[in-house]
This record gives structure tokens, sequence and C-alpha cells, in this order.
């Protein structure tokens, strides 16, 4: 039997930049916001604190990360004075000469880092700067079944699958398209298959994406239906709480098939029919 609790989601967006001490000013101050609006967790886009390799600057060569680590510091004490959840797009570093990671850390109430998902499929261009991770990061928040997951990670349904045999309700997942010199086949394709992700798997959705001009799309808030319920206005800095409620019920026609599905039966008929008029198919 699947979880059920609600959880209060501010979904935030603002133009991430290659400067961090400004990125954090956005996202303190969306955290404040998000307390008095009563959310449970603030989610950020991809690279949020840190900015984004290519698209902010050149490389990591000469990357400021002790001022990154005390910016990073800076937002979980607030997190902890104001006792809520934090999903944080931010950049990981390893040891050299490993390139570090796309991440996101889960900072909880308390102020600590609770977890950290790196982003497990790069770009070709990302793997120029990053390191892929490996694994998922499923966490409980009110009784929901959350994961964390990052742009890219939107091209490989296997990852969904992956998430759905996990028992996932919700999906938390940090896009960085922007920047861009003019709009591209993004607009019409990656928040129209995050929708397809979410009816064929029944989740729940928030998707944060960076405002710098030019952002193909703003961030969303999708039900299990895959309908999009609320977004944010497009290249405009701003914060919307929606509430994940997983006791409520939507249209999900494959639901009674799913789990076959999932074993790998792609038909839910009978997979072998003794049938001479079913066999030939090159009869009327």
């Amino acid at each position: 039997m699947m979880n059920t609790g609600t959880i209060k989601v501010a979904t935030c967006q603002f133009p991430v930049s290659e400067n961090i001490e400004r990125n954090s000013e956005y996202i303190c101050g969306f955290l404040k916001e998000a307390k008095k609006l009563n959310a449970d967790i603030v989610h950020f886009s991809e690279a949020a604190l840190s900015g984004y390799a290519v698209a902010d600057f050149e490389s990591f060569e000469g990357y400021n990360w002790p001022l990154l680590t005390g910016e990073t510091k800076k937002i979980m004490s607030l997190a902890g004075r104001l006792k809520i959840w934090v999903a944080l797009g931010s950049s990981h570093r390893l040891t050299p000469p490993n390139k570090p990671h796309n991440c996101l850390y889960l900072i909880n109430p308390k102020g600590e880092i609770e977890n950290r998902y790196d982003k497990r499929f790069c770009t070709e261009g990302d793997l120029s700067h990053y390191t892929p991770g490996n694994r998922f990061v499923i966490f409980d928040l009110n009784g929901v079944k959350c994961a964390l997951l990052i742009c890219f990670d939107l091209r490989f349904p296997e990852i969904y699958r992956a998430l759905n045999k996990l028992k996932v309700q919700f999906i938390i997942q940090s896009f960085y398209n922007a920047r861009q010199k003019e709009q591209s086949v993004h607009r019409h394709i990656i928040r129209q298959t995050m929708q397809a992700n979410c009816a064929s798997n029944y989740f729940w959705a928030s998707m944060s994406n960076s405002c710098s001009q030019i952002a193909p799309y703003p961030s969303c808030f999708i039900q299990p239906d895959g309908e999009i319920i609320n977004e944010l206005e497009l290249n405009t800095p701003g914060i919307m709480v929606n509430t994940v409620d997983t006791s409520l019920s939507f249209y999900d026609p494959s639901a009674k098939f799913r789990e076959i599905a999932l074993k790998g039966i792609l038909t839910n008929g009978p997979q072998i029919l003794d049938d001479p008029r079913s066999k030939d198919t090159k009869i009327l």
C-alpha cells in the first residue's frame, strides 16, 4: 500500500549567474518568503548557487570553492533557523583530478545536509566539466516518498520506471534551460516530456528552472495525471507554493496494467494465443 501524506512545496526561479553571492541572496530571500507561505520544502533550479559551467562560466579552473562553501553554510544555517527543507542546486567538489558533481543538496530543517543527489546523466557538454553520479536519493517527507533528479535525467524513462518500482510518489527535478541565444525546441518538449513521465508513472512533480534570458519555459508543478496545474511567469523571478496530496485520485487508465508492464509483460492479453487467424498476419 502506498504512503499517503501532504507536502507544501515552494518552487522558485531566479536568473542564476556566475555570481555566487547574488545567487545566495536570491536563495535566502526565497527561503524567508517560503517560510511565510508555510512551505515544507523549498526547491531551486540546477546549479542555483554555484552557477552552471559553460552557461555561466567557462570552466571550474580557478573556481572560488571557499566562497561556495561559505554561502552554502549560510543557506544551511538559515534553513535551520526557519526549520524548513531545501533542495538546493549546486556543484560538489571532488578530489582532483576528478571533475565536480552537478548536484542537489538536500538540507533538512536542522540546517544539516541530509543527503546529496548527483546528476546521473550528463550531456556531452556536461561531461567536459562534471562527473555523473550513480545512485538515487529517496526520502520520506510528511508521509510522501520523494526523489531528487536533475535536468538531462529527464531523457531516460528507465529512471522514472525504476523510481516507480521503488514506490516513489513525488519527483523534485531541477533544470537549467536558460541563457539561450534564441528560443529552442526545448520550449515544446521538456515540460511535455515531464508531463508524460508523470502520467506514465503516476508521479507528482516540481520542476524548477533558471529564468535567465532566454529561458524556453518557466518552472511548473505537475499532478499525477500529467496536467500542469501551476507555473511561474517566464523569465521573471518568482515563487509558488503547491500542495502534494497523495490521498487524492487522478485519471490513470494504465493503473491496472502498469505492474505487468514493469515486469516486462508488454500486453494485457494472452502472451500466446493459439488461433491461426491471429497468427497469420497477412490475411483479411
